[in-house]
């Protein structure tokens, strides 16, 4: 009777142990990669303010992995994808998406 409960000890043990190996691995961002989305935001925010056309426009930026994610108010479409070509020109820009819709 003792070694069934012993045996059945060591199969929950090695159970256990197998499936905290199947445990899927954090999405959230290190420290550095933090800091380098922070850059591209800035250096986005940068170039938009630089940009006469852009100046004036209320356009949120955020950065995830180099992916640029823009989204926002604008008064034209010739707006909305000159926001998207100033973005992905900036280095370290990974891809661009757009959720910016008209006024």
């Amino acid at each position: 009777m003792k070694q069934i409960k012993w045996m059945s000890a060591i199969f929950a043990a090695v159970m256990l142990t197998a499936l905290a190996g199947c445990a899927s691995a954090p999405t959230h961002e290190s420290t550095g990669q933090y800091v380098d989305d922070s850059v591209i935001t800035t250096r986005v925010k940068t170039e938009f303010l630089k940009d006469p056309a852009l100046k004036v426009a209320e356009i949120n930026v955020e950065t995830f992995k180099g992916v640029v994610q823009l989204s926002g108010f604008l008064t034209s479409q010739s707006a909305i994808s000159r926001a998207v070509d100033v973005a992905r020109n900036v280095p370290g820009v990974r891809s661009v998406k757009s959720d910016m819709r008209l006024k």
